[in-house]
């Protein structure tokens, strides 16, 4: 690699706090605030909490499950219409940011829409009750309505009957405005390239769901760079603290923050792969987890790897523990690394 794909690699497992976890409360909460919108963990529990695994010395779910029930953090739909959580003081930004206006209702939508402002807070039985539609019907109503910051889903814990509002009547303090998307958007990608240090188009739009349009249109003025096996990409403007390479295997799942920025990339690179997890080996991106996901027991098949043969040799024990930490007997066994039974 060259030292300027290291030095981003190193940064960047800096900034995420992957190689150095958070330690307190009030230093997760302005890690939670960079990374934001942070999602529940990929093949979780419906209903679980968001968690940034890896970036904590402590239980991160049981805090962001405590900021949940009081409010602190809110769930909506951002990053493609994807369920993700935000500081109720970021609200606003978000909803700007991320929102996908309806430009009309259809019929069903409108009934749906018409009868939580009358009628609401209601959960999706009261809502079938209320109106006839079918089960089938109402929650792709109300997840388009979400997207659109129309409705407001109130989670505060793992409930399956939870409560849906008019967002305006529920939070009526945020507007949400064509003018306001535009600044909203911009702040929201500052953040998203401080976290990830160098950005690709690619990337840009694989972690935010926003167009290639657009995405040049919030860049402006804003200089694109070429960095050797990196490709051209945005960079930010301040220094990197070190160029200092850090070895390290970290297993992500599939919401996470740096797996989403490069998902078009990883499910063409294992494409035709039933993939649990992906690999951060020193920062790039080198294997995926594969086997088939159930709620109950289930094996890692294999473990495919992108890195050099003699990396594969060396480094298939600090691999092993690294898929080890979440899939270990008698829950699950690990059947082959590399093609080859361990």
């Amino acid at each position: 690699m060259s030292n300027a794909k290291e030095a981003i690699f190193a940064e960047r497992l800096r900034r995420q706090r992957l190689v150095d976890p958070v330690k307190t409360r009030e230093e997760y909460a302005s890690l939670f605030r960079l990374l934001q919108p942070v999602s529940p963990i990929f093949f979780s529990y419906p209903g679980s909490p968001p968690a940034l695994v890896h970036r904590a010395a402590f239980d991160d779910q049981a805090l962001t499950a405590d900021w949940r029930r009081t409010r602190k953090i809110v769930k909506c739909r951002f990053l493609s219409g994807t369920i993700g959580y935000v500081f109720r003081e970021d609200l606003a930004l978000y909803a700007n940011a991320f929102q996908r206006p309806l430009e009309r209702f259809s019929q069903t939508q409108e009934l749906a829409y018409e009868t939580l402002a009358h009628v609401g807070p209601l959960t999706p039985r009261q809502i079938k009750e209320e109106t006839g539609l079918l089960n089938k019907e109402i929650m792709p109503i109300l997840h388009r309505l979400q997207e659109a910051f129309l409705v407001y889903e109130d989670q505060v814990d793992t409930d399956w009957e939870r409560a849906w509002y008019v967002f305006s009547q529920e939070w009526p303090g945020i507007s949400i405005e064509p003018d306001l998307c535009e600044e909203a958007a911009w702040e929201v990608l500052r953040r998203f390239l401080h976290s990830h240090v160098f950005a690709t188009l690619d990337q840009i739009k694989s972690w935010s769901g926003w167009t290639a349009r657009d995405i040049r249109h919030l860049l402006g003025d804003m200089t694109a760079c070429k960095m050797e096996g990196l490709g051209e990409g945005w960079i930010e403007s301040e220094p990197l603290d070190s160029d200092e390479p850090l070895r390290s295997t970290f297993m992500l799942h599939k919401a996470d923050p740096l797996v989403r920025a490069n998902a078009s990339e990883l499910k063409e690179r294992f494409a035709g792969l039933e993939v649990l997890q992906y690999l951060l080996i020193d920062g790039n991106f080198q294997g995926a987890v594969c086997g088939h996901w159930r709620i109950g027991p289930h094996d890692v098949e294999d473990i495919v790897l992108n890195s050099p043969e003699d990396e594969r040799l060396t480094r298939k024990d600090e691999i092993l523990e690294a898929v080890a930490w979440k899939y270990r007997p008698p829950s699950h066994h690990i059947l082959r690394y590399d093609g080859r039974p361990v």
